[in-house]
C-alpha cells in the first residue's frame, strides 16, 4: 500500500491564544476523540506542561469495537502557535505523521491538518484500508470538526 495523504481544514473564531493553549495540551486530545473509541491517555501528563519536542504520549485506544490497542506517539516538531506535529512511534500504522497547523486571520483561526498514513500487512492492509480505515479515520475527524465546534461554542 502506498502512503496516503489527507487534509481537514477549520476556521475557529477565537484569538489564536487560546486555540493554540487548547491543541497544544495533548489531555485535551480525549474531548476531541469520539467515545466509542474508548480513548485513554497513559502518560502522566502536566496540565500546565504544553506539549513540547521530544515528548512521548502514551495511549489505550480502540479503533474498532472490540479491537484494543496500545499506541504511542512523538511530538517530533513544535513552532509556537504554527504548527506541531505528531509521529506514531509504536501502534496500528507502518506509517503515522500528523501535521496540525494553525494561521491567524480576520477573526479567528484557520487549522488545517494534513496526515500521512500507511497501513501495514502489503495487500491485505490495502483491502482493511479501502473496506474500513480510512473511513473510519474520515469519521474521526468529522466527529473532531463538531466537536470543536461545542468546545468553542460555535
Amino acid at each position: 500500500m502506498n502512503i496516503k495523504c489527507k487534509e481537514w481544514e477549520s476556521f475557529i473564531p477565537r484569538p489564536l491564544d487560546e486555540v493554540w493553549h487548547f491543541f497544544s495540551r495533548p489531555e485535551n486530545l480525549d474531548a476531541i476523540t469520539p467515545e466509542d473509541m474508548s480513548f485513554q491517555i497513559l502518560t502522566k501528563l502536566d496540565p500546565q506542561q504544553p506539549m513540547y519536542q521530544g515528548m512521548i504520549i502514551q495511549y489505550k485506544v480502540s479503533p474498532f469495537p472490540g479491537v484494543k490497542m496500545d499506541w504511542t506517539t512523538e511530538i517530533t516538531h513544535v513552532r509556537d502557535r504554527v504548527y506541531f506535529i505528531d509521529e506514531q512511534r509504536f501502534g496500528p500504522y507502518a506509517l503515522w505523521h500528523h501535521q496540525h497547523h494553525f494561521a491567524e486571520v480576520d477573526n479567528g483561526v484557520q487549522m488545517k491538518d494534513i496526515l500521512h498514513y500507511k497501513v501495514p500487512y502489503g495487500f491485505i492492509g490495502t483491502i482493511a484500508d479501502k473496506l474500513f480505515v480510512e473511513g473510519r479515520i474520515n469519521q474521526i475527524f468529522t466527529y473532531r470538526e463538531k466537536a470543536i465546534r461545542k468546545i468553542f461554542n460555535f
